[in-house]
């Protein structure tokens, strides 16, 4: 039986020191009987002199999902280079029957790719990219792409394979896709429409390769959406557009994340949360939802920007005594705030964003780093509390975009010098110690240890624009 190469990956998905997850497309071929029946399959081998594959696995590719499917491979070992291969094929037996199939499979065709495990040890340290916002406009109906964004893939690429650079995860976080191209022309509305979107986005070949190879981490802002949203939105929007929105984004991006629940070599359940967390070495991640839970009453004070729940959960994951740095992922910064449009960041939540740094100081939560995207420049900063001379303080770190084709805010649309005050305890933020404001198409490398964090911000082209470290 000759293995067909997947359409759309494969993606290395949420990997741990002992398993990983990969995401794969198949093929949709209509018969008369509906839907003919496609499964994928996953080989996987250490990627040493003499080692052999295991046996394959098997996966339903489903037609309720784009003809998408994950394969699960456990028992792996930390920090362990592996070689995998992944395709698809048709067949008209059920799952147990081509499991039971002994017929070989023909992989001549599959390309060969490759990932490296997590590490299990508390203090190793770790070197992850991270940015959001990749623009990929498409006119004429789909026939004509800008795929200049495609150039910052290629970059990552270059420091993995050509420069040897350690990279232990990529995380993408918001505006994957952009529904709403210009605000209003082509804007995505059926969920064959935000289908296609994704099927481009991540069929360009930089970003296709570099997700086949590096762990890849996901989390939504509005542009999967509808720009702004749910501020604008309708009735109409609801009834269609999200539900379309949403089921694409769990096919393209959650699927192959923590959010699904793993038993064995299977996914099981429907997630009712789209926030999850996973740890790497020294780094713990939380990848926080801030776009779908948002709750949006006419009194400022009453907004939120996640549920009750999320907070919860952030608050649990920060005081749970791992003594890793703890990575806060949000598609849309804590701080520092933009002089204008703040409203749609954390800034525009000022009862939760309170809430959130409160706690952080009042159980003085140590090694916190926010990671934010939204904004279209990419900067760090810190922040401390007026009064409080210890040097206990937050970093934020701000990348983005990986591609936007029109201007982006200069330094000074950034309140670098400002200030929040809670709202619930009365004290007073500072934001501090600001680094330079790159205002191009750009991606940051971030590498960690237990003393700091070492952060450098690349040009689309690979040239290094920025770099400073900051201490703990």
């Amino acid at each position: 039986m000759k293995v067909q190469p997947v359409t759309v990956g494969p993606i290395v998905g949420a990997t741990t020191d002992t398993a990983v997850r990969l995401w794969g497309r198949g093929k949709f071929e209509k018969i008369q009987s509906g839907p003919r029946r496609c499964f994928g399959v996953a080989r996987i081998r250490q990627a040493k002199a003499g080692s052999s594959y295991r046996q394959p696995q098997y996966f339903k590719m489903n037609p309720n999902f784009d003809m998408t499917g994950i394969a699960i491979f456990n028992d792996l070992k930390a920090e362990t280079r592996y070689n995998y291969q992944m395709g698809w094929f048709f067949s008209d037996l059920e799952l147990d029957e081509v499991q039971a199939d002994t017929r070989p499979l023909n992989w001549d065709i599959i390309s060969t790719q490759h990932f490296t495990t997590a590490s299990a040890n508390d203090n190793q340290a770790r070197s992850f990219i991270f940015g959001s916002c990749r623009y990929l406009l498409r006119l004429f109906g789909g026939s004509w792409f800008d795929n200049r964004g495609d150039k910052t893939f290629r970059s990552i690429l270059d420091q993995i394979n050509e420069q040897k650079r350690q990279t232990d995860a990529i995380l993408m976080i918001g505006d994957q896709i952009y529904a709403d191209d210009l605000n209003f022309l082509n804007a995505d509305d059926s969920i064959g429409e935000f289908l296609r979107r994704y099927r481009d986005a991540f069929s360009q070949p930089h970003i296709r390769k570099l997700m086949s190879q590096v762990p890849t981490y996901m989390t939504l802002d509005d542009h999967e959406i509808e720009d702004g949203w749910p501020a604008h939105s309708t009735e109409h929007d609801w009834m269609i557009k999200y539900p379309a929105a949403i089921h694409a984004y769990k096919i393209y991006q959650i699927s192959h994340s923590p959010v699904f629940k793993a038993v064995g070599e299977r996914l099981v359940g429907i997630p009712n949360k789209y926030w999850y967390k996973f740890s790497d070495g020294c780094a713990d991640f939380f990848v926080t939802d801030t776009r779908t839970e948002r709750y949006l009453p006419k009194k400022k004070a009453e907004r939120e920007i996640i549920s009750e729940a999320q907070m919860t959960a952030v608050k649990e994951w920060l005081k749970d005594g791992s003594g890793r740095v703890k990575f806060l992922v949000t598609a849309v910064p804590v701080f520092p705030g933009t002089k204008m449009a703040n409203n749609d960041k954390w800034g525009g939540f000022p009862t939760q964003q309170s809430e959130l740094l409160d706690f952080i100081w009042d159980e003085q939560i140590e090694r916190v780093v926010f990671l934010a995207g939204d904004v279209h420049s990419s900067l760090s900063a810190e922040l401390v509390r007026k009064g409080d001379a210890s040097g206990f303080k937050v970093i934020s770190l701000i990348s983005s975009p990986y591609y936007w084709p029109y201007p982006h805010n200069p330094r000074r649309a950034f309140n670098l010098k400002g200030k929040i005050k809670s709202t619930l305890s009365g004290h007073t933020y500072q934001v501090q110690n600001a680094g330079k404001v790159v205002s191009t198409d750009n991606f940051t490398r971030v590498t960690v240890d237990m003393a700091g964090v070492k952060v450098e911000i690349y040009g689309r082209k690979g040239n290094l624009l920025n770099e400073r470290t900051i201490q703990f």
